[in-house]
């Protein structure tokens, strides 16, 4: 059954959504505050999240850019904001949608059954696991070992990056333009000096890189399954 999460700090309105997305058959997952939705999102993972951006802990930005940190769920935004540039923001963050209340709820439900059509086949992983190290996209840590490994921030948004697209080549402007905002390719060493940063610190032999390989002249591939076997014990490791 489709689970469909839906973040609102409006009781009533949470229960009508509620009872018009059972009789539509989805399965559903509440949440009224940030909090509460960065829990349900980690718990059940949603094919579809419907979020306010008010809520009364934090801004529905912040929750929406902490799942786009792993996921790529679809995202319908569900606001009474109505400012250009609020939508505009929220769809640059990632959502797939924005919805301004008040709204027609067979127009939700459309644009729902829209974002589930595409939505990317199969659940997101919240976590990436290799023989030596494993990423938690959801928990934003990496572990290896039985040490504590330390990520810049910097290095946590490339290695994030990389594990959202295993096995993908990640261009260079790519690169470039989600971790640094910077479309001029003249800043590729940019790249390159942080590799060899995340590679002393995860790969068993930097100089011989076995899970962060450069494709000279066109970007990075995370190869996650290189040598996949027993996990080592695992120490958590928190992006500085």
């Amino acid at each position: 059954m489709t689970t469909v999460l839906v973040v609102d700090d409006q009781e009533s309105l949470l229960h009508i959504l509620e009872q018009n997305l059972l009789d539509s058959g989805y399965d559903v997952q509440l949440a009224t505050t940030g909090g509460q939705a960065l829990t349900r999102a980690k718990q059940h993972v949603a094919d579809v999240v419907i979020l306010d951006l008010d809520l009364p802990d934090m801004g529905g930005m912040q929750v929406l850019n902490w799942i786009r940190g792993w996921s790529t769920v679809p995202v319908i935004v569900l606001s009474a904001c109505v400012t250009q540039i609020q939508k505009v923001a929220a769809l640059d963050a990632g959502a797939n949608d924005y919805v301004t209340k008040p709204f027609s709820m067979n127009e939700l439900l459309a644009r729902l059954r829209v974002a589930l059509r595409h939505r990317r086949a199969g659940r997101d992983k919240p976590a990436v696991v290799t023989r030596d190290f494993t990423i938690d996209l959801a928990a934003q840590q990496v572990t290896r070992g039985s040490q504590a490994v330390r990520l810049t921030r910097t290095e946590w948004r490339i290695v994030s990056l990389l594990a959202r697209h295993p096995g993908a080549l990640v261009t260079r402007r790519q690169l470039l333009a989600e971790v640094w905002g910077l479309a001029d390719t003249d800043y590729c060493n940019y790249v390159r000096v942080f590799l060899v940063a995340i590679r002393r610190k995860l790969e068993p032999d930097p100089v011989h890189p076995r899970y962060f390989i450069t494709e000279h002249g066109s970007g990075v591939r995370f190869l996650p399954g290189a040598g996949l076997g027993p996990s080592p014990d695992v120490a958590r490791a928190v992006p500085a």
